[in-house]
């Protein structure tokens, strides 16, 4: 069976609603992980998605800020919300859902920004963002693997780790998302939690990804500055069940477009 999970910064549902609505209905993924919904739960627009196929949903927001939602078109079996940092802040939540004869954990996370200056000692939110990454090396792709529970960990992971995730390494070393402090730190989350990066799998690490462009562009397709920090990980298992992953970069172009685009890993399970 084919199986499709996709992430997206939407940097405001509520705002954005008329496109997450479009693009389910054009491309219909299994699961939908949103970032930066900035929503509290009770004004989650619910209805409205669950209109769309989607009738089970998972949210995990706060008003004006953060916020995780997943959004899938079969039952939740468990769910399940982690404060990395004892902040208070809705950066993730987890939920078991069942794909085939498979039963599949996703981790739909927001990793906090990091401010401007990549200095933890002048920068509080730089030091929360390195401290989120030091538990983050705790979420394990095989934690549930004995009792038959794969894993997938997708997000705004707010990190270009690779030179070829940034439009340019060298200028981009001392600017908050590509310090080496940040990437060191996401690679080691990675390895040290078992994790594959899907999107390197049938992309290479010479070839260049971007999920994100600024705001600030005065046109971002022309000057193409991007930077890769959206992300689909997942356990051992599931990786040779993954066909394909697409990346939608004319999204970036949609009428009052988020500043990222979504990202949709394809299986065959």
């Amino acid at each position: 069976m084919s199986f499709s999970i996709a992430t997206w910064n939407i940097n405001s549902v509520r705002l954005r609603l008329p496109l997450v609505e479009a693009f389910l209905e054009s491309h219909r993924p299994d699961v939908l992980c949103l970032q930066e919904t900035k929503c509290p739960n009770d004004a989650f627009p619910f209805k409205r998605l669950r209109k769309l196929g989607y009738e089970h949903i998972l949210a995990h927001g706060q008003k004006g800020y953060h916020g995780v939602a997943t959004l899938s078109r079969t039952p939740i079996l468990a769910e399940e919300r982690m404060d990395f940092g004892d902040v208070g802040h809705a950066r993730h939540a987890s939920c078991v859902i069942a794909a085939g004869a498979k039963r599949i954990r996703i981790h739909n996370f927001y990793v906090p920004a990091g401010g401007d200056e990549p200095d933890p000692e002048i920068n509080p939110k730089f030091a929360h963002k390195l401290a989120y990454l030091a538990e983050l090396k705790l979420v394990h792709a095989e934690r549930e693997r004995e009792e038959g529970i794969s894993s997938v960990l997708v997000g705004d992971l707010n990190i270009a780790p690779l030179e070829t995730d940034v439009w340019s390494h060298k200028q981009l070393l001392r600017v908050v998302s590509h310090t080496p402090i940040e990437t060191e730190g996401l690679l080691l989350a990675q390895s040290s939690g078992a994790w594959t990066d899907l999107m390197r799998v049938h992309i290479p690490p010479e070839e260049k990804i971007f999920t994100w462009w600024s705001y600030r562009a005065k046109d971002w397709e022309a000057s193409d500055r991007g930077r890769r920090l959206d992300h689909i990980w997942s356990s051992a298992d599931l990786v040779e069940n993954l066909t394909r992953i697409d990346v939608l970069r004319e999204a970036r172009g949609w009428d009052r477009p988020s500043d990222h685009v979504p990202v949709i890993a394809h299986f065959d399970l």
